[in-house]
């Protein structure tokens, strides 16, 4: 429980209501009651939060009287995420290594850390302080694990893999599997050993079942503040700049390279070998097929600039009215051909007869 002072001083808002009324949780805007509190992240949203039965609203600062208690804030879904963090449970999982956990020979646990039941740690590796280890989590040897990480379950962490401070690891995450690599001899496909690594840097985020391939050689990696959604693929040798957002089913082939700030949108695919720069957003199942410069905004498939696939994709919607009138267009000159042969016959007995 907190109160709506308190909460308006930590988000650094300015507070319009009573500073002493409390809330015990928050909640989305269609389902908050007199005890909870919400956010409106625009005017549409203000408007539903008027008829709403919240206690509290997080608005913007230009946001009119909406009729209860609202804090203004510059970015109300920012404020509204430090809220959540307040009230989120608490994990329940106490530091130490269960009794069914299989640690092998040298391996450094640091203070604080948690390891789950039935989880397995290689020999060798190292892992820093507070981080949490969940039940049937696989981590191989000589990994380094830095500070503050949580691993949920069912993860693999393969050998040698370096994850860095902070970093969150959805369930069934997988970081070092081998890459997609073969040479094709008289139709017969040999393996390329990859025995590079990969390396997540801090305060990244791999998602659900997502996956990151082992280097040929070299390193696979994930830049610092990257965020991996669900179902993401990364093959060998991929490298992200910091800050990267790559949502679901999206997979990006490999040795390309993503600069900062790159948002590919869902099911976007990326070709190997290609660069595409600083700030760039992919729409949603785009398929970048070459480099791109910084700040590009493209869709389509193959991805183009947003603008001109639009069109593109216009001028599709008007194909059926198209053939309509091209058809149309073919029996019109079919009718002038008949015509003008048939003048020019009779032009020719004219002449014929004279």
């Amino acid at each position: 429980m907190y109160t709506l002072g308190t909460l308006a001083r930590m988000v650094g808002g300015e507070l319009v209501g009573d500073p002493d009324q409390t809330v015990t949780g928050a909640a989305p805007l269609e389902e908050a009651g007199p005890e909870h509190i919400t956010f409106a992240n625009d005017a549409k949203a203000a408007a539903k939060a008027r008829n709403s039965r919240a206690g509290a609203v997080i608005v913007r600062r230009d946001a009119g009287d909406i009729g209860r208690p609202v804090i203004q804030v510059d970015n109300p879904r920012l404020a509204f995420a430090q809220v959540l963090e307040l009230f989120a449970p608490e994990p329940h999982m106490p530091a130490g290594v269960h009794p069914t956990a299989v640690i092998g020979e040298g391996v450094s646990l640091g203070e604080g850390t948690a390891v789950g039941a039935y989880a397995y740690i290689g020999p060798g590796t190292r892992i820093g302080r507070n981080v949490r280890i969940y039940p049937g989590v696989y981590v191989g040897r000589d990994v380094e694990i830095g500070d503050d990480t949580v691993i949920y379950p069912q993860v693999a962490i393969m050998d040698r893999v370096r994850v860095g401070k902070r970093v969150i690891i959805q369930p069934g995450a997988v970081l070092g599997s081998d890459g997609f690599g073969f040479v094709t001899v008289e139709g017969r496909h040999r393996r390329i050993p990859h025995i590079g690594t990969v390396v997540v840097e801090d305060d990244a985020e791999i998602g659900v079942n997502s996956a990151v391939a082992r280097a040929t050689m070299g390193a696979t990696r994930v830049g610092r503040g990257t965020k991996l959604d669900g179902l993401v693929y990364l093959a060998h040798n991929v490298t992200t700049g910091e800050n990267v957002m790559m949502a679901g089913c999206s997979a990006v082939a490999g040795s390309s390279h993503l600069e900062s700030g790159v948002v590919l949108a869902g099911q976007t695919g990326v070709v190997d070998h290609v660069r595409i720069g600083a700030g760039t957003v992919v729409a949603a199942r785009g398929l970048v097929a070459g480099d791109l410069p910084p700040g590009s905004f493209v869709s389509g498939f193959p991805a183009r600039p947003h603008m001109e696939n639009m069109r593109i994709l216009a001028a599709q919607q008007r194909l059926p009215e198209l053939l309509k009138t091209v058809a149309a267009l073919e029996r019109r000159v079919q009718e002038l051909e008949r015509r003008a042969a048939l003048w020019e016959a009779q032009a020719v007995d004219g002449e014929a007869a004279g």
